[in-house]
C-alpha cells in the first residue's frame, strides 16, 4: 500500500500532476497529522523547502492540512534538506517535512519526511499514512485547530551547526573556494558557512528565481564550477544539488571528484587521525577501486542497493558510521543523522587543511576503475534473469576478470531495460566484456 505514493525518497513527481497537486498534498498532510495525533497529544511539524516556485503552493497546502488535523506548524523557509533534519531534532519537533525534488528540474517537486531524531521514516510509518489517506478526513474543531509560526533564524542555526562539525583548531584563511549551490536551498547558507570559517568565497548558482534550480549548475552539471575554479585560480570548488544533500568537488586544477572518491577521502582522513573505522557501506555501483583501496587499509566494505536510504539502513544494521554513493550522497553518522552536502564538504576541506595536501595528493594511488554501462532493451515477456546465453557469458567474463574487475547486471526500475555494467582495471577490457554480455542477452 505504501508504495502507491511513497518512493525510496518520499513522494515526488511533476507539479500539477497527481500526486504533486495542492489538493492531494493537503490530504497527505491531514493524514500525516492524524497519524501523529494518534501517538502524541500536541504534535509540532517543521516545514522547509527548496527554491522551486511551486514550493509556495505546496507549503500552503501542507500548512492547511496539518492545521486542520490539529497539528502546529513551524515554517523554516528555504533551507537544505539536512537542515530540516537537524532542526527537527534540535527543536524537539514531532516531524520534519521537506518540499523538494532534490536534483530534478524545477517542474518537479516532492515531499519527504524526517522523524523526531532527524532520520528517515520506516515503511511501517508510510503504510500507516497510506491507510489514513484512504479514510475520510476528520477536521478538527475550531478550538483544536493547529497554529503556524515562522522560525526566523532557521538558516543561522543551521550555519552554526555546520561550522560545529569543523575542527576548532583549523581555519580556512588563505583558501579561495568556489561554492555552487545549484540555485537551490543552500544559496544563502553555503557561502556563509565557508566565509565564516575564513575562506574567500566565490559564489555561483546562488541566484534562484524559482525556475532555475539545478539548471546547468550544481552537482548534476559541474561544468560551470570547473570553469569558475580555473578562471578564478581557486583552491577548490564545491557543488551541491538543489536540496544540498549531494556533493561533488573540484580541485585547483579543475579535476572533478565524485562521491566514491570523496567517501574514500573521509575514511582515509579518519584513519590518519588514528580513529577506528570498522567498515564502510557503498552501493552496487560504487567503484571497485575504492573497495580495493579500503580493504588494503584493513577496512571492511559492503554494498547496499542503490539509494542513500539503503546505505543508511545497512549502516544502522552494521553499527558503522560512514557510507555513500558515487552521486555524492555521503553519510557521516557521527556528524549528522542524514546525508549532508555541506557537512561532507567540510570533512574533506578539513582533511586537506589539516594535512596541507590537495585532494589529488590524498588520493594518490587510488585510481577509479573504468566502467562501461550498456542498456539493453528487453523483448516483451523476456526473462533476463534466467537467460541461458547471458548466464554463460557472465560466468566466462567473471572468470576472465578474476579479482581485477566485476560484473553488475540489473533491471531498470522505470523502463523495460537491463543495465549491463562491467568494471575493470583496463578500459578496453571493460568495454569488450560489457559488449559480450549485451550481445549474449540479445540472442
Amino acid at each position: 500500500m505504501s508504495r502507491q505514493y511513497f518512493g525510496t525518497d518520499g513522494i515526488r513527481g511533476t507539479v500539477g500532476q497527481d500526486p504533486i497537486t495542492p489538493d492531494f498534498v493537503l490530504r497527505l498532510a491531514h493524514a500525516v497529522g492524524r497519524v501523529l495525533k494518534a501517538h502524541e497529544a500536541h504534535p509540532t511539524v517543521l516545514i522547509g523547502k527548496d527554491t522551486r516556485i511551486s514550493g509556495y503552493m505546496l507549503e500552503s497546502a501542507l500548512e492547511s492540512g496539518f492545521n486542520s488535523a490539529g497539528v502546529d506548524v513551524v515554517l523554516l523557509g528555504p533551507v537544505p534538506t539536512p537542515a530540516v533534519a537537524y532542526l527537527t531534532r534540535a527543536q524537539r519537533a514531532s516531524l520534519g517535512v521537506v518540499i523538494s525534488a532534490s536534483h530534478n528540474p524545477f517542474a518537479d517537486n516532492g515531499i519527504k519526511f524526517f522523524n523526531a531524531q532527524g532520520s528517515k521514516l520506516p515503511d511501517a510509518w508510510e503504510i500507516e499514512v497510506a491507510s489514513a489517506l484512504s479514510q475520510a478526513p476528520v477536521w478538527s474543531s475550531s478550538a483544536h485547530l493547529g497554529k503556524t509560526r515562522r522560525l526566523d533564524d532557521a538558516a543561522g542555526r543551521y550555519i552554526e551547526f555546520c561550522k560545529s562539525t569543523f575542527s576548532n583548531a583549523l581555519s580556512l584563511k588563505g583558501l579561495k573556494i568556489v561554492v555552487d549551490a545549484a540555485h537551490g536551498a543552500a544559496y544563502q547558507i553555503a557561502p556563509k558557512v565557508f566565509h565564516e570559517l575564513g575562506a574567500e568565497v566565490v559564489a555561483i548558482g546562488c541566484s534562484p528565481d524559482g525556475l532555475n534550480i539545478n539548471k546547468d549548475c550544481g552537482a548534476t552539471h559541474p561544468e560551470a564550477l570547473i570553469q569558475t575554479v580555473l578562471t578564478q585560480g581557486a583552491t577548490l570548488g564545491i557543488a551541491l544539488d538543489g536540496d544540498a544533500d549531494r556533493l561533488l568537488m573540484v580541485d585547483g586544477e579543475g579535476r572533478l571528484y565524485n562521491g566514491d572518491e570523496l567517501l574514500y577521502l573521509m575514511v582515509a582522513d579518519r584513519l590518519s587521525r588514528d580513529e577506528v573505522v570498522p567498515g564502510v557501506v557503498g552501493t552496487l555501483m560504487t567503484n571497485m577501486a575504492v573497495e580495493v583501496a579500503l580493504k588494503h587499509k584493513g577496512v571492511e566494505f559492503v554494498r547496499a542497493q542503490v539509494g542513500d536510504r539503503y546505505v543508511l539502513e545497512l549502516l544502522g544494521q552494521k553499527g558503522w558510521l560512514l557510507g555513500g554513493e558515487g552521486s555524492g550522497h555521503l553519510l557521516a553518522l557521527d556528524k549528522h543523522s542524514t546525508g549532508d552536502g555541506l557537512v561532507s564538504a567540510l570533512q574533506i576541506v578539513q582533511a586537506c587543511a589539516a594535512s596541507g595536501k590537495t585532494m589529488g595528493q590524498l588520493l594518490e594511488g587510488v585510481t577509479l576503475f573504468p566502467q562501461t554501462l550498456i542498456n539493453v532493451r528487453l523483448q516483451p515477456g523476456q526473462d533476463w534473469a534466467n537467460h541461458a546465453p547471458l548466464q554463460a557469458a557472465t560466468a566466462a567474463v567473471q572468470t576472465e576478470l578474476g579479482e581485477t574487475g566485476r560484473v553488475l547486471i540489473r533491471a531498470s526500475g522505470t523502463e523495460p531495460l537491463v543495465r549491463v555494467m562491467v568494471e575493470a582495471r583496463d578500459a578496453a577490457q571493460a568495454l569488450a566484456c560489457a559488449q559480450r554480455l549485451a550481445d549474449a542477452l540479445r540472442v
